[in-house]
């Protein structure tokens, strides 16, 4: 495999900003409190749904996170009681201005509402038009002449000078509004972020495909074949495919066919009484009735024996199943998402795989790519993997000699590879701030 010239990560240590997560289904509300938080030399995250900031929080563990005050696909209140519980030392501030259930003041709580009296006193009409104007190639400004919305009660008085160390001054004149300049670069990267799940890193666009695939088909019903190399990432799919279903509350099972033995792979599954093979001192509930309601993951599933298929097939058809070692039938709920790295439609039509189960199964299909097919995306994992693993120590970056020799890298085990060679290179790089060529090791040559 050829290099392929990327750009070059910082190879100096860098302080952590501060972040913030602005969830809000309301994209104006987002993109204008953005605009100012970021005037406060704030890293902003945005999320539109209660699931995407769920997941960004855990990506970032941000000091702050705006929550609108109606979210699209969870209730409320019980998800400020879980994000306070996850996230204790975030400073959770609803849209209003007011503190979240029994979250303590952060040291920048008076920027926070600062920016929230700036979003609200900034007229939409207005800002929708200037971005609109930006979408034509013209630099937007807001006409001077505009008045603020009239703040409403329960948004907080603007801080005084004092209050806080605040990098941007509030207008001297209240009745005029700052000019807004959009920044066309920017903007374009919200676009790709927006259309990217957090949990797929990398904007090539066979990874824009992936998250458009998972949009479309995860409030459904409809059972989901995930195909790719082996550490390509498919439980994270399936992961996403869940997280965006209705089904988000109820359990996400997971089994890997190929690692249980085949003598016990229908008692696990199906589950069985009490006595119903040699070792069975008592009855257990398979993998599938777990996943009542929710959704099972059938990882590997080109790895099932046939025998095992055919009983499949038929919860498939009828969502009832047998345990093993009784007569009765047990009617369960689960939304089926399968995955494997063979080619199943071939094996379908050789007969190594059952074709009336594959075609059950591949209903909606998507394909996860090799690392070779996305290696553009190298930077953005690296990076995304460095601060991963720095959630506990500082975090390190590569200098230009360790990323020449990973983007020289084939990557055969994928993704998958890439986190273990970057996790072993942290480990041998101590604490040096900088990982170099030297502590990137593929694995031990034997000679």
């Amino acid at each position: 495999m050829q290099p392929f010239p990327v750009p070059l990560l910082p190879t100096h240590p860098r302080p952590r900003q501060r972040t913030a997560l602005v969830t809000s289904a309301d994209r104006s509300f987002r993109q204008r409190l953005v605009h100012v938080l970021t005037g406060l030399r704030w890293q902003v995250r945005e999320a539109e749904s209660g699931a995407q900031a769920w997941a960004e929080a855990e990506a970032c563990s941000p000091e702050a996170a705006i929550i609108d005050s109606w979210l699209p696909d969870l209730d409320l209140s019980e998800f400020l009681r879980d994000f306070k519980g996850s996230f204790p030392e975030a400073d959770l501030v609803t849209a209003a201005g007011s503190s979240a259930g029994e979250s303590s003041r952060g040291p920048y709580r008076q920027e926070l509402l600062y920016a929230l009296r700036r979003c609200h006193e900034t007229d939409t009409a207005a800002w929708n038009a200037a971005a609109a104007m930006d979408a034509k190639g013209t630099v937007a400004e807001l006409p001077k002449t505009l008045k603020p919305a009239e703040p409403s009660a329960t948004v907080p008085p603007a801080p005084s000078p004092t209050a806080a160390p605040i990098a941007v001054r509030a207008p001297e004149d209240a009745q005029t509004i700052v000019p807004i300049r959009a920044n066309r670069h920017v903007r374009g990267a919200e676009h790709v972020s927006a259309e990217r799940l957090p949990e797929m890193i990398g904007n090539a666009p066979c990874m824009l495909e992936i998250s458009r695939r998972v949009r479309l088909v995860a409030s459904r019903m409809t059972p989901v074949l995930i195909e790719g190399p082996t550490g390509s990432g498919k439980e994270l799919v399936a992961e996403a495919l869940h997280r965006l279903s209705t089904r988000n509350r109820k359990p996400f099972v997971a089994i890997n066919c190929a690692a249980i033995p085949e003598a016990l792979l229908e008692a696990e599954l199906f589950g069985h009484t009490r006595g119903a093979f040699t070792g069975a001192v008592q009855g257990r509930t398979g993998r599938i009735e777990a996943a009542d309601e929710g959704t099972l993951f059938l990882d590997e599933i080109g790895e099932m024996p046939l025998g095992l298929q055919s009983k499949l097939l038929r919860f498939v058809e009828c969502g009832e199943l047998q345990r093993v070692g009784e007569n009765e039938t047990v009617k369960v709920d689960v939304r089926i998402i399968a995955a494997t790295h063979r080619p199943l439609a071939a094996h379908a039509q050789t007969g190594a795989f059952r074709s009336d189960l594959y075609y059950r199964l591949a209903v909606f299909l998507i394909r996860t790519p090799a690392l070779s097919e996305h290696a553009q995306d190298l930077p953005l994992l690296i990076e995304h993997f460095l601060e991963k693993m720095g959630r506990d120590m500082p975090v390190k970056r590569v200098d230009e000699g360790a990323l020449a020799k990973l983007a020289a890298h084939d990557w055969p085990g994928n993704v998958r590879e890439l986190e273990h060679v970057l996790e072993r290179g942290v480990i041998l790089a101590g604490e040096a701030p900088l990982l170099t060529a030297r502590e990137i090791d593929f694995g031990m040559t034997v000679n």
